[in-house]
Parts: structure tokens; sequence; C-alpha cells
């Protein structure tokens, strides 16, 4: 009985998320282009980047956008950056090229080459990107302004990662939506707690008016959510969901390269708002134990021949297992991901080992990270 109650308990916590994400699954993602036009700087940082930059600087110079810079931030790069990127000065008119020769002590040097990039913006209007994304369409620009209106100072965009036929790259696939199916629907239902760095735009005044990043320098990590989290309201910020306004990503390709990867990310989590924590924490636990208590429900039935509403608990299981399977791939194709839907089940068990995973690399790894 006790099993039952509390598999009840973490079934009905998700019911509650997925009303949440319901909010992505069946939202509309059309947006008009506005009349009047702002300037927009895109800052990149880039360190060692020489062949990606290769591939974005034309990307963004032929953006259909009348009024924009393309600054890049070359952070202490070794393979050859400075000289490439002095060439393309002279090729590409919306160029501007910010270099760092040394980062402060004790300063996270991502930070300090994002401070510097905006600094150096003409333009009011941010939007970031990373040297290994690629714009989705010639239209990126237009669709993330599209959503930047008198009283809202920051848009959230969405970046997915590139497709590749192997098993790191499905898991990275799903959790990449599972992260942006998390933020977006937040946003939607007044909450906004995070945004990503590889498609992210925000006013230059609320930047400089929140003093940027100087209270999170000494944090490695966490330039585009921390920032977020500290500024970020109901009424300052919109979602940019257009298949337009995409931005993509090259992948790891190693579990090895990956796991770096989140061990960054991860270790950030606990400078978030405290209800921000709670509310994601909650959304773990209540996922983690409801597959855990159906399992142990089933052991206990297996063991002993019988377990008193064993029928119910797998029917309220299967309730909360198929409403998450729909909302998940009704808001995946929403999100720019389009994963098969026979996946789903997959990783609803596999989120289950991964967030408890994560939960140990949180515990003790989050003091041992690093920028690069």
């Amino acid at each position: 009985m006790i099993g039952f109650l509390l598999l009840s308990i973490a079934c009905g916590i998700q019911f509650l998320y997925i009303l949440v994400f319901s909010r992505t699954a069946f939202v509309s993602a059309t947006a008009s282009i506005p009349v009047i036009l702002p300037g927009v700087s895109v800052v990149v940082c880039a360190w060692n980047e020489q062949e990606n930059l290769r591939e974005l600087i034309p990307l963004l110079q032929n953006q259909h956008y009348e009024s924009f810079e393309i600054i890049i931030v070359n952070d202490k790069s070794t393979d050859g950056s400075a000289s490439f990127l002095e060439k393309a000065l002279q090729t590409y008119s919306r160029l501007k090229v910010v270099t760092i020769t040394n980062t402060p002590a004790g300063v996270s040097s991502k930070k300090f080459a994002l401070t510097q990039g905006i600094y150096a913006a003409k333009y009011e209007v941010i939007l970031l990107t990373d040297a290994d994304c690629r714009p989705h369409s010639e239209r990126w620009i237009q669709r993330m302004i599209s959503q930047l209106s008198p009283d809202k100072d920051i848009v959230l965009g969405i970046s997915p990662y590139f497709r590749k036929n192997s098993s790191v790259n499905a898991f990275i696939q799903f959790e990449t939506f599972y992260t942006a199916l998390q933020y977006i629907s937040f946003t939607l239902v007044g909450n906004p707690y995070m945004g990503v760095g590889r498609n992210l735009m925000y006013r230059k005044s609320l930047f400089l008016r929140q003093n940027g990043l100087q209270e999170l320098m000494h944090i490695l990590g966490g330039d585009d959510d921390l920032f977020i989290n500290k500024v970020a309201t109901a009424q300052n910020t919109a979602v940019s969901l257009h298949p337009e306004s995409l931005m993509y990503s090259i992948p790891k390709a190693t579990w090895a390269e990956w796991f770096h990867q989140k061990r960054r990310h991860v270790s950030v989590g606990g400078y978030y708002r405290k209800k921000d924590q709670l509310l994601l924490g909650l959304l773990a636990a209540s996922h983690v134990a409801s597959w855990l208590f159906l399992c142990g429900i089933l052991l206990l039935s297996a063991i002993t021949d019988h377990y008193p509403l064993i029928e119910w608990a797998m029917g309220i299981f299967l309730v909360r297992f198929s409403l998450t399977w729909l909302i998940w791939y009704k808001a995946s194709q929403k999100l720019g991901h389009s994963i098969p839907g026979y996946q789903f089940p997959i990783f609803d068990f596999a989120l289950t080992l991964y967030l408890l995973s994560m939960a140990v690399v949180s515990s003790l790894f989050s003091k041992k990270m690093s920028w690069r």
C-alpha cells in the first residue's frame, strides 16, 4: 500500500508537469516581422575555432537583415584564428574582431570574452551564438527579432544539434530537446529560468543595467543560463519557436566528450534561484520515483505472487507514460528536434538512469570544472 501511495504521488506530480509541457506542445510558432527593425550585434566568442569560423562567418554575413554587425571575440586562440580573422575583415563588411590576449586571474575566460564583445557592440540588441553553430535559415536574425517587443528585453531561442547515426548522438538529441522543453515551457507559463548561449537575444541596456556578468565572473560556467536566471521575468522574456529561428550546433562525438560538457553544465545548477532549483528538482525526483516505485511494486509482486492494487498501479503509470509520450512527441516537432516517436518510451526510462547519474556527478565533481 505504501508503494502504491508513493507511486500515485510521483505520477500525480508528473501530471502537473505534463500540463506545463503541453503549453509548448500546442503553442503557435508564428510571428510577424516588425516594420521597423532595430540594429543587431551578433556576438560570437571563439577559442581555437578557425575552421568553424571559416564556415560560420559567411552564413552570418548573408543573413537577410539590414542593420547588423558580426563581432568575433578571439579569446587567446593559438590555431591561426588571428591571421584568418585579419584577412576576413577585408572580405566581410559586417565583421568586427575583438582580441583577448589576457584574462584577469580568478575570472572565467568565457564570461570575460563575452563581456568584452558586448561592450564593443554598437547596437542595442545583442544576439549570441557559438562558433560551432550554424543558422537554420538566412532569416535567423529576423525571426529572433520578431519576438522582441517594446516590453520584452530577452528572447530565448532553440539550438538543436545536428543529427548523426550513433547512440551518443541519439541521446544528445533527446537530452537537448528535454532541456529546451523545460526552459521554453516554464517561460510560457511565466517562470523563465534559463536560456542557451547558442541562440539567445537580449538588450545591451539590460546587460549594463544589471552589471553584466560581474557577479558571476568567479563561476566557471553559466554565462548564458545564470545571467538569464538572474534577470528574466514573466514580463520581459519571450521565446522564438519559428523553424527559421533555429540555430543548429555540432554535437560532441563521444560519450566522454559529452560527459565532460554535461559536468560543466550541471555544476552551475546550484546557483539558480531557490524556486527554480525546487521546481527542477521536483520534476527530476518525480520522474525517477515513478519508475523506481513501479519497478519495486512489480518486483514485490513477482516475489510474493500477489500485490494489492497492482492493476491500479499499472494503470496510473501507463496513463502517465502515454501522456508523456504524446506531449514529448508533439513538443519535439515544435522545438525542431523531430525525434522519432518510437524512441520516446526508451528515453523515458533512460532519463531515469541519466538523472540518477547526474545527481552523482553534481555531488562529486561540481567543484572540478574548467571552461576548456
